[in-house]
């Protein structure tokens, strides 16, 4: 309970933040010669704003505490009377008084810190399009979503997470196409998360993921406003994150990692040559390696004669066998990758060019690798590039594939196809098929596949993930 003593509410502060360095507690008096307390965390209010709007109004108030909300000009005010009310409103920004004679404490919000500026992020470029994208403030990042669905319909729904941190997430959703057993579930999962700390977005993902043991990812993610509102439309949940700009989208379909943003912004017959060029850019990326290894080392007459004598001609004096070169050069790949990502941007960028340039040229010259295995493995990585959502799946995949191809040949090839496309199959995010909308088949769907149909033909949203109800686009729903 708040006490009437002011000295001893300001103790029971102090105790209460563990006389924390940042805590400032002052303590004035009025023109009616009444006591007050402010308390709050350095650093996370608007000090102007205290000043002009809190401070100065008390201050110069004769008739100040009968009519508090005509006395300070802050629209924000919450009225508690317990002690521990106070604590999580303080670390998110609010101000606490306590008045001299009263029980009962006030919780100002002046809620202020430095933020990063919107921008374009960089794991989702566009030539075309919104350039903006989502920051680190959870506040921000609703206002961006508000802005481009100006709906009343539009949901945010609050919840606080992590025993020790207390981040704030929202699940956001449009009330009448989403679909209601996908929301239950989303809410199920999210409310049975036990754990210290929520320090990213993906510590939630973890945990609320159908299949954590696969390496799919079957919770999708962006940092663009504008490609989360196209899912949320289309009947989708975003849970968004205080502290991070990466927004997660359920439920996720192996497609949408083919799709891109700027799809939508670019003429139907090029966004549908772009998309094919990407499928064509996966397969590369994780079977190429594997079939040269296999062709190479069991099926040599399936090899035009030219290509084979030049190819035994370049791998004269190598000293390794085809598939240790291969998975040399696959880990230097990485290497060179890894030490790009984690340097500094300009020592990166000249790390990478040395690495691929200078120490590929020795490594041909000093006979230890073939040029046409640099070359195919070079191929294989810079189609990994082309679709970075399934990174970690090419990578990985890719390894095995090159085990396949080195012990099976061609037929341990097939058989991982087989596997990887029953796998897919297999699998469900929040009770949708990943392969929707092949598996199962949809008509409506399948306009937006591969083959992107032009906007105004895309008259349904997707079956299994919108509301029954609110399928068909360019409706009402109240």
């Amino acid at each position: 309970m708040i006490s009437k003593d002011i000295h001893e509410n300001k103790d029971r502060t102090t105790m209460l933040f563990n006389n924390s360095s940042d805590l400032v507690l002052f303590e004035f008096k009025t023109l009616s010669d009444r006591r007050i307390l402010i308390g709050y965390i350095n650093g996370l209010i608007d000090k102007n704003s205290l000043n002009e709007f809190l401070i100065k109004p008390i201050i110069q108030s004769s008739t100040f505490p009968q009519d508090i909300k005509e006395t300070v000009f802050i629209s924000e005010v919450m009225e508690v009377t317990s002690m521990q009310e106070m604590i999580r409103p303080m670390t998110d920004g609010y101000v606490v008084l306590f008045i001299e004679g009263t029980e009962v404490s006030y919780l100002f919000n002046l809620s202020h810190w430095d933020k990063r500026e919107i921008e374009q992020p960089d794991s989702e470029q566009a030539i075309k399009g919104p350039k903006e994208g989502f920051i680190e403030d959870i506040g921000v990042n609703k206002a961006l979503i508000r802005r481009k669905i100006k709906n009343r319909n539009l949901i945010f729904e609050d919840y606080f997470l992590g025993v020790q941190t207390n981040t704030k997430i929202s699940l956001v959703y449009i009330n009448g196409i989403v679909k209601q057993p996908i929301l239950e579930e989303v809410r199920r999962r999210i409310n049975k998360i036990e754990i210290d700390g929520i320090i990213d977005v993906r510590y939630i993902e973890e945990y609320i993921e159908d299949a954590p043991n696969s390496l799919i990812n079957t919770i999708g993610y962006t940092e663009k406003p504008d490609v989360l509102a196209a899912k949320i439309l289309e009947g989708r949940i975003g849970i968004l994150c205080d502290g991070t700009p990466s927004i997660l989208t359920l439920p996720n379909l192996f497609i949408e990692n083919i799709q891109t943003a700027e799809d939508y912004y670019l003429k139907p017959q090029y966004a549908t040559f772009l998309r094919i060029l990407r499928v064509i850019s996966v397969f590369i990326s994780i079977f190429l390696v594997g079939i040269f290894i296999a062709l190479e080392t069991f099926h040599q007459e399936m090899i035009p004669t030219k290509l084979l004598i030049s190819m035994a001609s370049q791998r004269e004096g190598v000293p390794f066998a085809s598939f240790l070169e291969a998975l040399l050069m696959i880990m230097f790949f990485e290497l060179i990758k890894e030490s790009g990502l984690r340097l500094p941007k300009d020592v990166g960028s000249a790390v990478s060019v040395v690495s691929a340039l200078i120490l590929g040229q020795a490594a041909v010259d000093a006979g230890l690798v073939s040029p046409i295995m640099i070359i195919v493995v070079a191929i294989s990585g810079i189609c990994e590039f082309v679709v970075p959502t399934l990174r970690e799946v090419i990578i990985i995949y890719r390894l095995i594939s090159l085990l396949l191809g080195g012990l099976f040949g061609l037929y341990g090839i097939a058989c991982g196809i087989s596997i990887l496309v029953a796998h897919f199959a297999s699998l469900r995010s929040f009770g949708v098929p990943y392969l929707y909308p092949i598996a199962p088949y949809d008509k409506e769907g399948i306009k937006d596949f591969i083959i992107r149909f032009p906007i105004e033909k895309l008259d349904f949203r997707p079956r299994n993930i919108a509301n029954r109800k609110a399928r068909k686009r360019n409706e009402r729903h109240e």
